[in-house]
């Protein structure tokens, strides 16, 4: 093996190794009727809230717990309770579909918003909106995204949370192209990669094919 295709081959295995698609068939059967160009805006939310509640039950498989003792109407219990605290980043504006489904999930999650747009031009992401606090808050953050494409966004947004003093990231989306799982994984390889399909590659624009469209334009009905 050639030292390029060692290195190619080297990249490909760690992208691999932090990039967690999920096999489940309720994912995979919601995810055609997303994709679908005919679905209406107000079931393209539903779906992507239904995705994002099965995507982020596997993301969060590995959080800490702590013992919690209860008394249940019969008897005494030793349960377990969530030990860290989970932050809640969605990037603005397409992640705010997928809030919900995580609030769901962790209520007593702290939510913080990101906002970055695409340069069409260059395809870099330009921040525009940041309400983090002054010092982190959290101890584990899930930063929320439908489309990981170029990678731009998401490698910025991570930027911006460790910054920030985020001791664990991890990224949760809908739908990847191998572009962005290898730019985010290459930028930050600590943080896990969470999404419900790998797509093929992105076009001259920068979209994820075949993909679902803009998912921010097709939550808000503004394509």
């Amino acid at each position: 093996m050639t030292g390029a295709r060692a290195v190619a081959s080297t990249d490909a295995a760690a992208v691999k190794a932090r990039l967690h698609v999920s096999p489940h068939p309720l994912v995979r059967e919601k995810l055609t009727r997303l994709r679908d160009e005919t679905t209406p805006p107000p079931e393209f939310r539903r779906l992507v809230h239904e995705i994002a509640t099965l995507v982020l039950y596997e993301a969060t498989a590995d959080l800490a717990l702590s013992e919690r003792g209860i008394r249940t109407p019969l008897a005494d219990w030793r349960g377990a309770r969530l030990k860290e605290k989970v932050g809640l980043i969605p990037v603005l504006r397409a992640g705010i579909g997928m809030v919900e489904a995580a609030v769901a999930l962790m209520p007593e999650a702290e939510v913080w918003h990101i906002g970055l747009f695409r340069d069409e031009r260059t395809l870099r992401p330009i921040e525009y909106y940041n309400k983090l606090p002054s010092e982190a808050t959290v101890q584990v953050c899930l930063v929320l995204d439908p489309m990981l494409a170029t990678g731009g966004s998401a490698v910025a947004t991570v930027d911006i949370l460790k910054k920030w003093g985020a001791r664990r990231v991890k990224y949760v989306g809908i739908i990847a192209a191998p572009e962005g799982a290898r730019a985010l994984s290459s930028a930050h390889p600590d943080v896990p990669i969470h999404v419900a399909a790998l797509d093929d590659h992105l076009n001259e624009k920068g979209y994820i094919v075949p993909g679902l469209g803009d998912a921010g334009d097709r939550q808000f009905g503004t394509g």
